[in-house]
Order: C-alpha cells, then sequence, then structure tokens
C-alpha cells in the first residue's frame, strides 16, 4: 500500500474556471505549478497513492470565509477552510483521510478542533507556524497540541524554509519540534520536507522522539539536498521513520515515487554512500495510517 501523507485539498468540485487558472513559476525550480485544480485532478494525480492524507491552511485567525487549499487559493467548493476539506473526504471517503486547519490566535479554534473532529470526522491538523506567523511555543499554539495529545490526533507542521518574505524562518525550524515533543510526548508529529534545508536537525529530533516522523515531500526537485537528506537519515539511522508524501499539487505521487527511486542517480559513478534500496522500498509501502494512529 502507497499512503500519501502530505497533499492539498482541491479548490474547485469540478473543472477550473479559465479565469481562475493559477500558473505559479516561484514554487519550483524546474518547472511552473497549476495552482488551482478540481477534484478530478487531483484524485488523478493520486492514483498511484491507495490513501492520500489531505488539509487545507488557516492562514488568518478566524478565516471561515473561501475554501482554500494550502496555498491560499480561494476557490468554490465550500464555506470554511475544513469544510472543503471535509466535503471532499466525504466524496472519496475510501481514498482520503482530512486533517483539519486551525489558527491558534483564532479565540475558538479549540471549538473548531471540536467542531472539525466530531462533527466533520477531520482526523489530524495542519499547521505552518511561519505561514500563519504564530510562535509556536506560546500559550495559545500549546493549547492547541494539548488539544491534540488529548484526542489522538496527529499534527503534521510545515517545518523548514520559505521563500515567502513575512513567513518567519525561525518558527519553522525542526529544532522547535524538539521542544514541542518534549512537552507532549504522546502527540503524533510529521515534520513536513525533512525540514529542509536542516535535514539532519529533523534527523536528530525524529530519532530523539519515539512519536515524531518526518516526511520527504517536497524534496525531489532538488535532486542534491534530497539525497544529502537521505543519506543523513541513513547514518542516523532513521529510515523507519520516513513517511512518503507528495505535496500535491507541487509534486505528484508519481514524480515522488521516481524520485526517491533514483536518489542515488546523483552520484553515479563515484565512491560516495549510497541509500539501501531495500530501505527505499520500506518507505514506498509503508503503512503510514499505523504509526500515526490513524488505521
Amino acid at each position: 500500500m502507497i499512503i500519501d501523507v502530505h497533499s492539498h485539498t482541491p479548490q474547485f468540485r469540478d473543472r477550473v474556471p479559465a479565469d481562475k487558472l493559477v500558473i505559479n513559476t516561484a514554487w519550483r525550480p524546474d518547472r511552473p505549478v497549476q495552482g488551482n485544480y478540481s477534484w478530478n485532478d487531483y484524485m488523478a494525480a493520486q492514483a498511484p497513492a491507495e490513501k492520500s492524507i489531505v488539509f487545507g491552511i488557516a492562514w488568518e485567525p478566524g478565516e471561515r470565509v473561501g475554501g482554500t487549499n494550502g496555498f491560499g487559493d480561494v476557490g468554490d467548493v465550500a464555506d470554511g477552510v475544513n469544510d472543503s476539506t471535509a466535503a471532499f473526504v466525504r466524496a472519496f471517503p475510501d481514498r482520503l483521510i482530512g486533517f483539519m486547519a486551525v489558527h491558534p490566535h483564532d479565540r475558538k479554534a479549540l471549538d473548531e478542533m471540536e467542531r472539525s473532529r466530531v462533527d466533520l470526522g477531520l482526523r489530524g491538523v495542519k499547521l505552518g507556524a511561519n505561514y500563519q506567523i504564530f510562535d509556536p511555543l506560546e500559550s495559545r499554539a500549546l493549547a492547541i497540541y494539548q488539544y491534540a495529545q488529548e484526542h489522538g490526533l496527529p499534527i503534521l507542521f510545515h517545518i523548514g524554509t520559505s521563500a515567502v518574505r513575512m513567513a518567519p524562518i525561525a518558527s519553522a525550524h525542526p529544532l522547535v519540534v524538539d521542544e514541542i515533543a518534549m512537552r507532549y510526548p504522546n502527540l503524533k508529529i510529521v515534520m513536513a520536507h525533512m525540514g529542509h534545508p536542516w535535514t539532519v536537525d529533523t534527523a536528530v529530533v525524529v530519532r530523539k522522539h519515539p512519536n515524531v516522523f518526518t516526511d520527504i515531500s517536497g524534496l525531489l526537485y532538488r535532486p542534491y539536498t534530497f539525497y544529502e537528506a537521505m543519506i543523513k537519515a541513513t547514518e542516523w539511522n532513521v529510515l523507519d521513520k520516513i513517511l512518503f508524501g507528495s505535496d500535491y499539487p507541487i509534486t505528484t505521487p508519481a514524480e515522488t515515487l521516481e524520485g526517491l527511486c533514483n536518489v542515488n542517480a546523483i552520484v553515479e559513478g563515484t565512491r560516495l554512500p549510497r541509500v539501501p534500496l531495500d530501505r527505499i522500498e520500506q518507505i514506498i509501502h509503508r503503512d503510514s495510517l499505523a504509526l500515526l494512529g490513524l488505521n
């Protein structure tokens, strides 16, 4: 079974209107990315994955209007970020698992978590402290983690740098997760993107905490960084805690599979170390849902 733990909710139920089509040239160094997409676009791209975790992000406190994906684009699916995700998951219940999005500065954040968990059936949380511009160790954020731990909701954090000028880089450094995991040892955490470029910091945090994992989403289009990250994970003996994730629409599961299977290609003909091929196969077929308590 292939499980994609990192994908973003579509903004459109049906086809994307021509006047809403967004092509972004800044998200990847190698090719443009279609930023707006439909349910059918998503499901076609996710064909290699038997199950996918999908989420949006609450960019602002109290955000309720305009279904958004992880990139802040507004579509036509529903009247709120979590409602959009829940509607999509209800349409494909055998294929999708929805995570909720909340903003710690929202006065009703815990109420929204309760509504999303109980009424909408969302089973985890997506947070990006740098994009949402909150201190990941402030009391309002800690309340989110406490609720998630109490109710068995894994949290997927954006970890790693960003080119967004107003997104504080320090808020998404892997060592932040070390602090969170020490305070909430039973909270299941996924550190997205292997914390690029701080991949060795991610490896040591993952090694230290039994309930902390990382994913490979969005790494393949920087081949040396990807190779280096996987070698660090090999040397720090944390390959068994790496989860498969695509970061769709930035990359697709098919691209990610190809990149992972060819991660050693960049050092072909050299004496540099290789990532073991059998361990790569284990990452591809890992039961991430069981590790995150989502079976």
